[in-house]
């Protein structure tokens, strides 16, 4: 692999392939999942596979890129950022654990983490589409909290790198050792209502 990225071909199947590849790498991995896997379950050819994506590498970037992206940017949608800057805070903060704490989360993490070594490429875009985007939307955030006078930042993104940082305490690291399953409701608002006070007494105004 030389780390260049093929030019991937959008087509009227394009969605068909994507969403099956889905499917075959949540549950079987990236190692696990075969072409022939992928092919049938997302109904197509190999051959019509190929023809949109050149190896399972490609496709594999292209489907934690998008899945990434779309379930970031949901959980980071601020409806109201006049709101006191404590509230918008823990609305953002459940929403991120709400994702970080998901199915497709804990998978798309373990997968690119354990395929990092071999394809850089993909803890790139991983990185890229999932906690980079969240990175600007937060900086985005408290600097409009900052322009009202509601928070006292000097920088704006390693502020919000701490803040997704501790987003994964306790809870986010438990799920990825495997030692919880499904971490139950007080133990997600400790860690929401503690990175929230936590950063409010760091960067309050």
């Amino acid at each position: 692999m030389d780390g260049s990225t093929p030019e991937i071909k959008r087509g009227r199947k394009y969605d068909q392939v994507v969403a099956g590849a889905r499917k075959v790498f949540m549950s079987q991995g990236f190692e696990g999942a075969s072409v022939d896997l992928i092919a049938k379950e997302a109904g197509v050819s190999k051959a019509t596979l190929y023809s949109y994506f050149p190896d399972k590498r490609v496709l594999f970037v292209e489907v934690a890129k998008e899945e990434c992206a779309r379930q970031a940017d949901r959980a980071l949608q601020v409806e109201n950022t006049d709101l006191p800057v404590r509230d918008v805070l823990i609305n953002m903060a459940k929403s991120m654990m709400e994702f970080l704490t998901s199915d497709f989360a804990q998978r798309i993490f373990r997968i690119c983490v354990a395929e990092s070594d071999r394809f850089p490429e993909l803890g790139q875009e991983f990185y890229k589409s999932g906690p980079q985007l969240m990175e600007d939307r937060l900086s985005e955030y408290f600097s409009h909290a900052c322009d009202r006078g509601e928070l006292k930042i000097d920088d704006v993104r390693l502020a919000a790198q701490q803040f997704e940082a501790m987003m994964k305490a306790d809870v986010f690291v438990k799920m990825v050792f495997n030692v919880v399953d499904t971490p139950d409701q007080a133990a997600i608002d400790h860690v929401i209502y503690g990175a929230v006070d936590t950063f409010l007494a760091r960067y309050g105004a």
